[in-house]
């Protein structure tokens, strides 16, 4: 069957090809009542416009690409979800990538992505592979990097030091003196990095350092939550009273595996996560937590892209905020600790 064309669209409409092609690529310059006519031929015919085509004669392909490092994290989902919503509202498709944290991943889906001609690109985090950056800038792609802040590109993210910080603050004034910490891998995730950093520098300047064997790297995942957990009783010098996680996966992980051995949270041990996921508030005991708005970021962040792609306003950078949520796996630590 053949495959219906722009000229066909235009006979039944009874408009010449130009009108039709206009009527696709600026509705507002077209007659109501001549777009309504191409719209009823197009709707008619089952017509599907060449996006190529389009591309190649409006130099714009309408779309924007999203890579994350893993589908499998509920608040990449919340922040495409939110940034899906604003583009389309605006007129734009959103393409989506992931790389599993791997950085030569990254490049070669940043690179797929990019002979797709998109409009823009968003990456998560700052770090990334010199030959992603280098193919982003001689393509002249549009960048914007999210959940974390930088100096050198337009960026929307959280001070992941300050999110580390708030939980130390929180755990100190608590009474704790007896950390322990399990982190995100730190390899090629500055987020997992400065939130390890923001929680330890704060501890050293209230004069309660972690000793060895107290941080414990793991996937985010709840059985590296577990892993983590069995890790840090086993090395630390002294069991912790008080455990920050770099997200809630890994603090829901570490709650399941103190149950499973005996510990009472937050008797025996205080546990503090970051995201605020749903979930978190539903276990018992609720997950004490660093709120991040996943959906607002990628909302801010389609509307930053918007800006740009439309009116040629060019993001800088902006902070999105953080909150410590207090709940009930936080309390001051038992006497008999």
């Amino acid at each position: 069957m053949r495959r219906t064309r722009l000229e066909d669209v235009a006979k039944l409409a009874g408009v010449s090809m130009a009108t039709v092609s206009r009527a696709l690529s600026s509705p507002a310059l077209v007659r109501e009542d001549t777009l309504l006519r191409v719209r009823q031929a197009i709707d008619a015919l089952g017509y599907v416009p060449d996006a190529s085509a389009r591309t190649l004669a409006s130099g714009r392909s309408r779309t924007v690409a999203a890579v994350v490092p893993t589908l499998d994290n509920a608040i990449f989902s919340h922040a495409i979800q939110g940034m899906q919503q604003v583009l389309a509202a605006g007129g734009y498709q959103l393409l989506l990538g992931s790389h599993n944290y791997d950085p030569d991943t990254e490049t070669d889906v940043v690179r797929a992505l990019s002979e797709r001609a998109v409009d823009a690109m968003v990456l998560v985090g700052a770090d990334h592979a010199p030959d992603t950056l280098a193919l982003l800038r001689q393509s002249g792609t549009r960048t914007i990097l999210t959940w974390s802040l930088s100096n050198h590109y337009p960026c929307i993210g959280f001070d992941n030091f300050e999110i580390g910080a708030q939980a130390a603050r929180h755990l100190y004034d608590l009474g704790h003196r007896r950390f322990g910490m399990i982190s995100g891998i730190g390899a090629h995730n500055d987020r997992a990095r400065l939130r390890t950093e923001g929680f330890l520098g704060t501890l050293r300047a209230l004069r309660a350092p972690l000793p060895a064997g107290a941080v414990c790297e793991q996937p985010y995942t709840f059985a590296g939550g577990r892993a983590g957990l069995r890790a840090v009783l086993a090395h630390a010098p002294e069991p912790p009273t008080a455990v920050f996680c770099g997200n809630d996966v890994l603090a829901l992980g570490c709650l399941f595996e103190a149950a499973t051995i005996g510990l009472e949270v937050p008797r025996q041990l205080s546990i503090v996560g970051c995201d605020d996921l749903p979930i978190s508030a539903e276990v018992t005991p609720a997950l004490t937590t660093i709120a991040l708005e996943s959906s607002e970021l990628g909302r801010q962040t389609a509307l930053a892209l918007l800006r740009w792609l439309q009116d040629g306003i060019e993001p800088g950078r902006m902070e999105m905020p953080v909150a410590l949520v207090q709940r009930g796996t936080t309390a001051p630590p038992d006497s008999r600790a």
